[in-house]
């Protein structure tokens, strides 16, 4: 999974702020202060598509767009890839919790114990 550009991260933050999907004219609107060309939202959402980050569903002349997972789970994916990279996961894997504050680590203990950790990862 590739990490989102600065446009397309602010793009998924309109989206993912919302219950309903959302047409380019009215994220063009949610992004106002960016002076956006209506084409240039169009693309992004399109991009956006392609990549599989958004689905979309015709309405009329016009899509509306929606997150195809929440942000939580974008961010999930993009770290367990970045953990792919590593040659040594368990190194990284000790990094990374060694960086977290008191109540990271306690909120990882927390999702730990409630995790079937027996289920392998797909």
């Amino acid at each position: 999974m590739n990490r989102l550009g600065d446009l397309e991260r602010a793009v998924m933050d309109v989206l993912w702020a919302q219950d309903e999907p959302l047409t380019v004219r009215e994220v063009g609107r949610a992004l106002a202060d960016r002076d956006l060309a209506h084409t240039t939202v169009m693309t992004v959402l399109d991009r956006l598509a392609k990549k599989g980050v958004v689905s979309r569903d015709r309405e009329g002349r016009a899509w509306r767009y929606r997150p195809a997972a929440s942000r939580e789970s974008y961010v999930s994916e993009l770290m367990y890839d970045a953990l792919g990279e590593t040659g040594d996961r368990d190194a990284a894997l000790a990094a990374f919790v060694r960086s977290m504050s008191g109540d990271e680590a306690e909120a990882l203990r927390r999702a730990l114990a409630e995790a079937d950790l027996d289920e392998p990862r797909t």
